[in-house]
This record gives C-alpha cells, structure tokens and sequence, in this order.
C-alpha cells in the first residue's frame, strides 16, 4: 500500500451538504409521494438569461471553424473577461485594477480552497465561526489544522461571530498568519459595514497577516454603507486576496466560472508570481465559450436580467424573514445576503430542527452545527427556491409550528 496523505485520512467522515443530501434522499424512498422543498443548498433555480446561453452558443459554433477555433487559452484568463470584470464590478465601486491582477477560475470555492497553498506548512490560520467548511476543510487537509476534538481543530483560531457580538468576528488573539474573512457571510447572512471591515485591514497591515476575503454574495448588497469588495478599504491592496463569482452573481453555479484579485503590490508582488506559477502548473484555463458567457454578462441586457434575478431571490429572502417573525422565531441576515439566519426554537439543536421541519415539513435547511460550534443552535434558509416553492416551505413551516 502506498504511503497515504495522513491528514485527508484522519479527516472526520461525511461532507455536509452530502449528508443532507443523503438524509433528504433516505426520507423520501421511506416516504414515497412527500416531496421535500430544500432551502438548504445554495445552488440557484433561475435560468440563465438568453443573452448568456446565446453568447456561449455562439463561441461553442466558433470553435467549429478554422478561424474560431481555440486550443488552450491562457491560464489566467483571456483579456476580454478580465477587462469586463475591472470595468464592471471593481470600477464602479472606486477600485482601479490592471488585468493583470485578476485571475480566471472555475468558481470561489476552487480558488478559495486553494488559497491556503500559498501558506507554509507552519502557518497558522483563524476563521470566523461559523464558517463556510471549505476554508477549514482544505487547511486540514494540508496538515494545518492539527487535531480534531469536540468539533473543532486544535491550530486553528476560531473568531466566534454570535448575536452577542452583532455577528462581527473579533480580531485574532493569537499570532496568525492569515485570516478568511466572507462578507456578505454564509451562512449567517451577515453584511459587514464598510467601518468594521476596514478595521480588520488596519489590524492585518500593523500584523502582517494575509486576509482572504470571499466576496462570492458582493451582488446581493443594497445597503449603503457595506462594501462589495474589500478593496474598498484604505490600504487593503497591501494585505488582502479577494475572491469572486459569476455563480451568484449570474446563476452560473451549472457552468462554473469565478476569478480572484491578487493585487501586484502584495507584499512586493512576491504573492502574485506565486499564485500565477501555481496556476501555470495546475490549470489549463476555463473554457473560451464559458470566457464568453461570462462577458455576456456585462451587456445591457446581462445586467438587467441578472439584477432581476438577485432581486427575486431577494424577494424569497423577504418572504422567509417575514414569515420567521410571524410564528416568533429570531432570524438575521437575509437584506444583503439570500441566507437568513434562524434560532431554532425550544432549545433545539440544529440537527433535531432539521429532522422536525423534514418529518413535520417536509422542508429542509441546513443545521447551523455544519457550519462551527458557534453554529450550535442555529439553521440557515437560502433564498434561492423558486417563489413558488418558498411560498409553500413557509406555509408547511407555519404549519408545523402551529
């Protein structure tokens, strides 16, 4: 037997979303005819606009001609993409980026899974609790996390985000060497004002720590005073990598596109020419006709359909927060976010909420426990069913909550 990774070994069993998926699966071959409304996944249920699926048709037939066709694009994207993204999404809101900064991926979570390779074996991480498990997940994979024990990994440093504390994450106590920082945050649902973000910049610069910031919901902002990026924030060019996606942002979560921001003056751009040769060696790019869906993106057209996506979504969040209310649950989250936060009632622990809304319900959500031990007693609700389907989720809830 060869000699085996004893970290992705050790790991605990089971992925989260997985086991939802299992248990969702196992209720309804036990319960033929129940169907069961998820509100648990965050995979979207809108279509693409036409505008999208007929430039990606349309560079899909380019291929078929001589002219057209393309073999192996550049790794970090073709230029096209990358001007569109500094255009669009960076200028804005104030931030200059040079093409060269940006870099073309398959989505957030392959980037931001593979951030944690630009750290020494020896670094130490912190996360907000709770926390999207990727980030944990690939750190202990690497060796990095040290022991599992009571649900949680000895090295790392965990920023519990409660109530208590507005769901702000406080600064590390401990020396670290980077933190992840996902604002607006899944699963809590939680914006964070432009004032306490750039306070974790301030303290990342006088540290020198590394923050990779996930802006994977940045769309879903409508209050004045949060941020979309983090480079909104004085000085955060010089200590921050930040992710993006077209999943949400476009509903591309089927066609898989995303791109990250390395600036050239992080640390005397040692880190860009890092993540450019990892990439080199690791990628052959995303493809040309997806580059071009992308681009499409941006179009008038693009841009209406898919601000009137981000508000239907946001409209089942609405309807989800006001229905929480009625029956005297306690939610967050859910204005510049399509997560809603919910306490779960009666002292129940998020798994034993799962199991009643799946047996009384028929609806599913995700146990906050998935997400950290600040998770614990906790349930987060996506916003992106169908209206038809979040209408009805909300009345079996209501239902089974008398």
């Amino acid at each position: 037997m060869p000699a085996l990774n004893p970290h992705l070994a050790s790991m605990p069993s089971g992925y989260l979303f997985r086991e939802i998926s299992a248990r969702i699966n196992d209720y309804e071959k036990k319960h033929p005819g129940r169907r069961v409304i998820s509100l648990g996944i965050g995979d979207v249920t809108r279509p693409l606009p036409a505008v999208i699926t007929e430039a990606l048709a349309k560079a899909a037939l380019e291929m078929s001609t001589p002219e057209g066709f393309r073999g192996y694009g550049p790794e970090q994207g073709y230029d096209f993409l990358l001007r569109a993204i500094c255009k669009n999404l960076y200028e804005p809101r104030g931030v200059t980026l040079g093409t060269d900064e940006v870099f073309i991926s398959d989505g957030a979570k392959t980037d931001t899974a593979a951030l944690q390779e630009l750290l020494s074996a020896e670094a130490r991480i912190a996360v907000t609790d709770p926390v999207y498990p990727v980030y944990v997940d690939t750190n202990a994979m690497a060796g990095r996390a040290g022991k599992f024990r009571d649900g949680v990994w000895s090295d790392i440093e965990y920023l519990p985000c409660l109530k208590e504390n507005g769901f702000v994450p406080p600064l590390p106590s401990h020396d670290v060497d980077a933190v992840y920082l996902c604002f607006p945050n899944n699963p809590t649902g939680v914006a964070l004002p432009l004032k306490d973000l750039q306070h974790y910049v301030d303290w990342a610069r006088e540290n020198g720590a590394l923050i990779f910031f996930d802006a994977a919901y940045s769309a879903f902002v409508s209050s004045a005073d949060v941020p979309r990026s983090i480079y909104e924030c004085e000085g955060a060019r010089e200590c921050a990598i930040e992710c993006g996606s077209f999943s949400k942002l476009a509903g591309f979560t089927g066609l898989r596109c995303g791109y990250t921001v390395v600036p050239r003056t992080l640390y005397g751009g040692t880190l860009q020419k890092m993540w450019r040769r990892r990439l080199a060696a690791k990628s052959n790019g995303v493809s040309y006709p997806v580059q071009r869906a992308a681009e499409a993106v941006f179009t008038p057209e693009g841009s209406r359909a898919w601000r009137d996506n981000i508000d239907y979504y946001m409209n089942n969040a609405r309807i989800i927060r006001n229905t929480l209310r009625g029956v005297g649950l306690t939610s967050y989250g859910g204005v510049d976010a399509p997560y809603v936060w919910v306490e779960t009632p009666k002292g129940m622990s998020g798994w034993e909420f799962f199991s009643f809304l799946l047996e009384r319900a028929q609806v599913a959500g995700t146990p906050g426990e998935g997400f950290g031990p600040s998770g614990s007693g906790y349930f987060r609700l996506t916003a992106f069913n169908t209206e038809e389907n979040t209408q009805e989720a909300l009345r079996r809830i209501r239902e089974a909550l008398g």
